[in-house]
């Protein structure tokens, strides 16, 4: 069979349930295209942000994923890839009951870097941004699987549709970590220098800032408060000291900060997951909230890390 009939047999197959598909995909192909997400993420080659929308990102993970199990590299989830990251449509989306929680997560987000500096937490601007984070998806993701709700407005008690989103997924050993630079990527691999996990991240907006060579992990802290430092932040006006920025899902360095031996220099989450990739950073490497988490237990202080690509 061709890769492309074979490509469009996985996305079919699959016991396919009602629900509503972006832009009138058909849902097979939809839940398909979900699934091959999913069963990336599982296996910690990241898709980026889980949309149902296969893109440049979904592509790279599964070219890596093929190469690290001797696949024929193409990209797609081919008969054998999917077989190999055992692809699940039909469980592809769950139901899921709104929670008090979730709602606790909710906090004031003010602009003002002062106004941050005097709030006990930075919790999520809304539950549509909290629900997103739990799912490791696009707020249009859910609007798309829940026509018609306000997510913003639902309930405890309330249900939704969701990505069927693992709770805790592996997180494998690595011996080493390289970002390139190039591709906004990091790799981490084990002591046999097989890669075990794949992460897309944001580089510096001013690629002179961008380090070069090596560096080692020097501290791993989840939940993290954050110095602002005006002088790093050159943008901002009316802040002539450093302020102390409360921890929180949109603290600017998010839920974790893994420090490197090279001073000022992080991998840490984000508080707008949607642009990782898309903007660029002060200089530290930037990823999801959730991608960092798991990154913080794959590797520990003093893991070393090489900086490859162009800057």
């Amino acid at each position: 069979m061709p890769a492309i009939r074979r490509h469009i047999a996985v996305l079919l197959a699959g016991t396919i349930l009602p629900v509503s598909s972006p832009a009138g995909e058909p849902g097979a192909s939809f839940r398909g295209k979900l699934a091959w997400q999913l069963a990336l993420e599982r296996v910690a080659f990241s898709p980026g942000l889980i949309d149902g929308r296969p893109g440049s990102k979904t592509e790279l993970a599964t070219r890596e994923f093929q190469r690290v199990r001797g696949l024929p590299i193409t990209g797609l989830p081919d008969e054998a890839t999917a077989a190999a990251l055992n692809i699940q449509p039909a469980t592809a989306i769950t139901t899921y009951k709104v929670q008090r929680g979730d709602l606790d997560g909710i906090g004031p987000a003010p602009k003002d870097w002062v106004a941050r500096s005097k709030l006990k937490r930075l919790g999520y601007v809304s539950l549509g941004d909290a629900l997103a984070e739990k799912f490791h998806c696009t707020r249009g993701l859910l609007a798309a699987l829940n026509p018609s709700r306000d997510i913003d407005g639902l309930q405890p008690g309330d249900m939704l549709s969701a990505p069927a989103v693992e709770e805790k997924l592996p997180a494998p050993r690595g011996e080493r970590i390289e970002i390139n630079l190039s591709e906004k990527v990091i790799r981490v691999l084990d002591g046999r220098g097989q890669l075990v996990g794949l992460f897309h991240c944001s580089i510096a907006a001013d690629r002179a800032r961008a380090p070069s060579g090596d560096a080692r992990v020097s501290v791993v802290a989840e939940d993290p408060e954050y110095t602002f430092d005006p002088k790093m932040w050159p943008e901002v006006k009316g802040v002539d000291r450093k302020l102390t920025i409360p921890p929180g899902p949109r603290n600017p360095v998010g839920a974790c900060w893994i420090g490197l031996s090279l001073p000022g220099y992080g991998i840490h989450g984000t508080p707008t997951p949607e642009m990782i990739g898309k903007t660029g950073s002060h200089g530290c490497f930037r990823l999801t909230n959730w991608d960092a988490l798991r990154l913080s237990r794959m590797i520990q202080v003093g893991t070393p890390v090489r900086f490859v690509g162009d800057r």
